[in-house]
């Protein structure tokens, strides 16, 4: 199989993260022969000091007609004064906004080699983790207009709205129920309906898609009661399902539970290529260069990739049973690590899982 694959190493410790996941992808290729083609791009603070823009054409021409984005992290102090609308974190939102990624997966699995790791008590960790987040990602209020800034009676007021569309609502509840159906067969809808008109429409929607999948168990939780329930008990989910805003911290809730952001993969999706995979952990300014980063979220991006844009099973397999050998045998960056384990710089953990695939 021929894999197109566009990569954005974008800023901080995207670049060194990156040069591990592309030797886990060309162990991966070689060895299920499987050809690559890769390109390039900037993105980020990367781009702003390069071309000016955190997105330039030339990367958004690059990554049009290529099965796949993978993509590093974005951001740093660097450029946090600059004019908001052209800081670092607009080239990712322009993306997913240019090739309609509307829905984002971000797993939150608890590896049992890190149970220890985990901020929540024992008898919970007990009895594991293992849930998705789908995310709505291309409307709702960080989309919404009217949006800005104005003085109103002389005082300074900022508003932003909160709008969907059922169509908008619909497709991303197709995507949550597919991929239910693909793990457990549940899916909580997550919604604040008791005081948001939207949030009204959003559940009328869920409740519509349902219908179509009598297989796929389906329930509702205001999204208060969903934070602390993932505190609770995260055992209870399987899939959850939600707008924009919620999913945003919902989802930073459901990796940092696990105590192990640097384990998490993401996944950013439309109807058609190409989707853009990424881990869920920032660029990380302070680490950058001193070979400390831990390459594993970006690692399981790229079985992410494997499964869902090529649908190769095995070998996106092949990837997360290396990496759960490489933990069983005791070996840890610093953001994971633990007494009695092994602690290995970024280049060395990506050679570890290099050598399990070989």
């Amino acid at each position: 199989m021929l894999m197109k694959i566009c990569v954005l190493a974008g800023d901080g410790i995207g670049t060194e993260i990156m040069e591990q996941a592309q030797k886990v992808l060309s162990v991966v290729a070689d060895k299920y022969n499987h050809e690559l083609e890769l390109s390039y791009g900037a993105i980020g603070g990367h781009a702003i000091d390069t071309e000016g823009v955190p997105l330039p054409q030339k990367t958004v021409d690059s990554c049009r007609g290529v099965d796949a984005i993978l993509l590093g992290a974005v951001g740093g102090p660097k450029w946090d004064n600059i004019e908001k609308s052209i800081r670092p974190e607009r080239g990712l939102l322009g993306i997913r906004k240019e090739f309609d990624l509307f829905a984002n997966l971000r797993p939150a699995i608890l590896y049992p080699e890190l149970k220890n790791a985990s901020l929540l008590r024992p008898d919970i960790v007990e009895k594991g983790i293992d849930l998705l987040v789908v995310r709505e990602l291309t409307s709702g209020i960080y989309f919404g207009e009217p949006k800005g800034e104005e003085v109103r009676n002389g005082k300074r007021v900022a508003f932003n709205t909160m709008i969907y569309s059922e169509d908008e609502v619909r497709r991303v509840a197709k995507i949550a129920f597919d991929t239910a159906r693909k793990r457990r067969s549940k899916v909580c809808s997550v919604d604040k309906a008791n005081v948001l008109d939207v949030s009204q429409l959003w559940r009328e929607v869920v409740l519509e898609v349902a219908k179509d999948y009598p297989d796929v168990e389906l329930t509702h939780l205001y999204v208060d009661n969903a934070a602390m329930q993932l505190v609770r008990d995260p055992s209870q989910f399987d899939v959850i399902v939600t707008s924009n805003l919620f999913g945003d911290i919902l989802s930073d809730e459901a990796a940092v539970i696990t105590g192990s952001l640097g384990m998490l993969p993401s996944a950013s999706m439309g109807l058609e290529n190409p989707a853009l995979y990424e881990p869920i952990h920032g660029s990380a300014p302070d680490i950058a260069g001193k070979d400390l980063a831990n390459p594993l979220a970006t690692i399981l991006s790229v079985a992410m990739m494997l499964r869902h844009t090529f649908a190769l099973n095995d070998e996106a397999q092949a990837i997360e049973d290396a990496v759960k050998r490489v933990l069983a045998k005791g070996f840890r960056t610093g953001d994971i690590m633990s007494p009695g384990m092994e602690q290995v710089g970024c280049t060395e953990m990506g050679g570890l899982v290099v050598r399990e695939l070989s």
